[in-house]
């Protein structure tokens, strides 16, 4: 019997070294030295402080800026472990509501989502990115039209003419990766950063 767990005893431990320790430690190095940026989660500074990233969505509120994507995430309720709550851009818990087109949940909060981008931005069509979240939770994009709709609260509040607004969104339009995958796209915070006359590091 020991001749048979012998082999493999010592497989299970080489390929224990081999997969778990020595290819997660040369794909991290090799992440490092070509991505370190990429590797290291994306980090936007300002002023020697992170605060966030360009690969994950945070919530802006107020009328001087340009509004993300709705979050489905949820996290624990503090008050109740057996419960969840929502929590915007939770990264511990990506994922999307998983509700489908029949949901009354997901009606209901996207009448209540287009009702408040309506009063907010005066509006009547309002872009169904602004409504809806995407699979993870936490994309930190939003169409072009998405941004462009808001241009004129933004304009408003900044006391600002929409003409520069709208060229600003177009600097900070991303095109198609490798012109034919994806669609264009605007980082919100990113164009938030630029709004307010910061430099992106």
């Amino acid at each position: 019997m020991l001749q048979h767990l012998r082999p493999a005893i010592l497989m299970i431990a080489l390929f224990t070294a081999l997969t778990g320790i020595l290819y997660p430690l040369a794909v991290t190095g090799i992440a490092q030295v070509a991505f370190p940026r990429q590797a290291n989660g994306s980090l936007v500074e300002l002023n020697g402080k992170v605060i966030g990233s360009s690969i994950m969505g945070q919530s802006f509120s107020g009328e001087r800026y340009f509004h993300g994507r709705p979050s489905a995430t949820v996290g624990p309720d503090p008050k109740d472990a057996t419960k969840t709550v929502d929590t915007p851009y939770n990264a511990a818990s990506s994922a999307g509501s998983n509700y489908g087109p029949t949901s009354k949940a997901l009606n209901e909060r996207m009448r209540e989502a287009v009702e408040q981008r309506k009063s907010e931005n005066g509006a009547q069509r309002v872009p169904t990115d602004l409504v809806t979240a995407s699979g993870s939770g936490l994309d930190p994009h939003i169409s072009p039209e998405a941004a462009l709709f808001q241009v004129p609260r933004v304009a408003k509040a900044r006391n600002m003419p929409e003409d520069r607004l709208r060229q600003l969104v177009g600097e900070h339009t991303e095109g198609r990766l490798l012109g034919i995958l994806g669609e264009p796209r605007v980082n919100v915070l990113a164009l938030n950063l630029a709004l307010d006359g910061t430099v992106r590091r």
